[in-house]
């Protein structure tokens, strides 16, 4: 089992090495399957999401004065100092004001011609990678668009809301900024992940050796918890803990429709380069 896999493991769990070597093993390699396992066993709570991050750069939102839709762009690059150029900065405006103007939220459409060809420059003149990554459009029905950016463009929320006003979807952008809800309401949560967890939370309790009805309402209990804190409208509101999301928002007479939240290279995996090692390999060689 390959040490940077443990590392991961260890990382992500807070576990022993031992205990993380074994996990591995029984799961063929497999870090997320390794987590589910461990967590039936030991009761371990969620793992952390995996930090390894192939690409840097910006993400940006843009919303129409009448708050009738708005855009989300990210453009990556290499790095984090690229990612603060003018030049590259430059380039996404271009992106996002392309985006927003055509309501265009295909990347290879949206690219075709100019855009591609001041992309081509850049990563000539820069002498890195840079790409449009994914781009997104929300349009309001009968409702208003807010927008909220992390001030160093690292991410970037557009909210839907039915009635209201885009103070109060820019607060509630703020919010999911920060929190990372899954879903709007637990009536979202994907049914495969509940039973993911149900299955999870069921091993756990079995193995307390409490009676079966005791173990039922554990379980049903958890499941509540586990809706209650990755729903939007049932999370405490960051500004006002008193008070939740949607509790906030059904005041001013308005609901929560959709919402969209990008943050810089999440999910993208990033080969992890040790530099004292590769240069004293040189070195050697």
């Amino acid at each position: 089992m390959s040490a940077a896999l443990v590392k991961e493991l260890r990382e992500r769990t807070g576990l022993g090495l031992l205990e993380c070597k074994k996990a591995l093993a029984e799961a063929g390699g497999d870090v997320e399957k390794a987590i589910e396992e461990l967590r039936k066993s030991s009761g371990m709570k969620a793992a952390k999401k995996a930090g390894r991050t192939a690409a840097d750069g910006v993400v940006k939102a843009r919303v129409a004065e009448d708050g009738s839709y708005g855009v989300l762009v990210e453009v990556n690059s290499e790095t984090d100092f690229v990612a603060r150029d003018d030049g590259f900065l430059a380039f996404v405006e271009q992106v996002l004001n392309a985006a927003f103007e055509r309501r265009e939220t295909d990347v290879a459409a949206l690219m075709a011609g100019e855009l591609e060809s001041a992309r081509e420059g850049l990563v000539q003149k820069i002498g890195e990678n840079i790409g449009v990554r994914r781009i997104t459009l929300i349009t309001a029905d009968a409702g208003v668009i807010g927008a909220y950016v992390h001030g160093n463009n690292r991410i970037a929320v557009l909210v839907e809301l039915k009635s209201g006003d885009q103070d109060l979807a820019k607060d509630v952008a703020m919010h999911i900024a920060a929190v990372n809800p899954r879903v709007v309401s637990p009536s979202d949560m994907p049914e495969e992940l509940i039973a993911k967890e149900k299955e999870i939370y069921t091993a756990q309790a079995q193995d307390s050796g409490k009676p079966a009805e005791i173990v039922e309402k554990m379980i049903g209990g958890r499941i509540k918890k586990f809706l209650a804190e990755n729903s939007l409208v049932e999370q405490p509101f960051v500004k006002d803990p008193d008070v939740t999301v949607g509790k906030l928002v059904s005041k001013a007479g308005a609901e929560v429709r959709s919402f969209a939240r990008f943050e810089v290279g999440e999910g993208i995996e990033k080969e992890q380069v040790d530099f004292a090692a590769e240069v004293a390999a040189q070195l050697k060689g």
